[in-house]
C-alpha cells in the first residue's frame, strides 16, 4: 500500500538513505533539510515523484513548511524526524550545547508536538524519530547531545502512552541506532558500526511491523541494557 511520507534531515546520512529507499518502492516521500541544493540533487536523482521543503527546525515557521509539504503530498501517513546535531564537546562549550539543543530538542519538539496533532486531527498516522543509544546514560565528552537524546526517547514513550489511552490508531516509534557509518561516526574506536544500507532497512522493518521501539543494529539493545544498569563509578571511567 502506497504511503505518504516525510522525512525531516534528508539531505544526508539515514534520512536520504531513507528517502530514496521508499521512494524506490513506489511511496510518495517529502523531503525536508536546511540544504537546499542537496535537497534538488536528491529529488532529481529520484525516479518517482518527490516534493521537498527547505528549512530549518530550529526556526519558527516549521509548521507552515510541514503542512505545505503534506499538502503537495495530498495528506500524511508517516513522518520521520531524522534531524539532529551531535558534536564533541571536551571543553564545555556553550556554543555546541546551545545549537545541540536548539536542535536536538527545540526543533524536534516543534516537529513532533505538530505532527502528533495533526494526526490526532486525521484519526491516524505514524510518528517516528531516530534518537541513539546515546539516550541510555550520560558521557563527559558530550553531555548536551547524550542529554537531548534522552528527551527524544522519553518523549516519544510518553506520546506512545498517550495515544495509547486515548485508544487512537496512531504509532509511535523510537528508533535507537548504536554507530552507523555516517558523516557523524569520526572516530576510529567505534565498534559494531552498521553500514548505513543496513540501518535503514532494519529501521524500515521497525517501521513496517509498528514497533515501539528498535534498536540499530538489534544487537545494540544489550548496550543499551548494560548501559542502564551500569554503576556510576564504571561509567565514569569509561566516559
Amino acid at each position: 500500500m502506497q504511503k505518504r511520507i516525510i522525512i525531516i534531515g534528508a539531505s544526508s546520512g539515514i534520512g536520504r538513505r531513507l528517502a530514496e529507499l521508499y521512494s524506490a518502492n513506489g511511496h510518495l516521500v517529502g523531503i525536508a533539510g536546511r540544504r537546499l541544493e542537496l535537497l534538488k540533487e536528491i529529488k532529481q536523482q529520484s525516479t518517482q515523484h518527490m516534493d521537498y521543503e527547505c528549512f530549518d527546525v530550529r526556526k519558527d515557521d516549521v509548521l507552515s513548511h510541514l503542512e505545505a509539504l503534506s499538502t503537495k503530498l495530498g495528506g500524511l501517513d508517516i513522518l520521520f524526524i531524522s534531524a539532529g546535531m551531535g558534536e564533541v564537546s571536551k571543553e564545555l562549550n556553550l556554543e555546541i550545547d546551545k545549537a545541540t539543543v536548539d536542535t536536538n530538542v527545540r526543533g524536534f519538539l516543534m516537529a513532533a508536538n505538530r505532527a502528533f496533532n495533526f494526526f490526532l486531527r486525521n484519526g491516524q498516522g505514524q510518528l517516528v524519530t531516530i534518537s541513539s543509544i546515546a539516550a541510555n546514560r550520560g558521557i563527559s565528552r558530550a553531555p548536551a547531545y547524550n542529554a537531548s537524546k534522552a528527551f527524544q526517547s522519553i518523549y516519544f514513550e510518553g506520546l506512545a502512552i498517550k495515544a495509547a489511552k486515548m485508544k487512537k490508531n496512531i504509532t509511535v516509534t523510537c528508533i535507537e541506532p548504536g554507530f552507523v557509518a555516517t558523516k557523524m561516526a569520526r572516530s576510529n574506536k567505534l565498534f559494531w558500526v552498521v553500514p548505513v544500507d543496513k540501518a535503514t532497512r532494519q529501521i524500515m522493518h521497525a517501521i513496517a511491523k509498528k514497533r515501539r521501539k528498535a534498536y540499530i543494529s538489534r544487537r545494540w539493545w544489550l548496550i543499551a541494557k548494560l548501559l542502564k544498569f551500569m554503576p556510576y563509578i564504571m561509567l565514569k571511567k569509561l566516559s
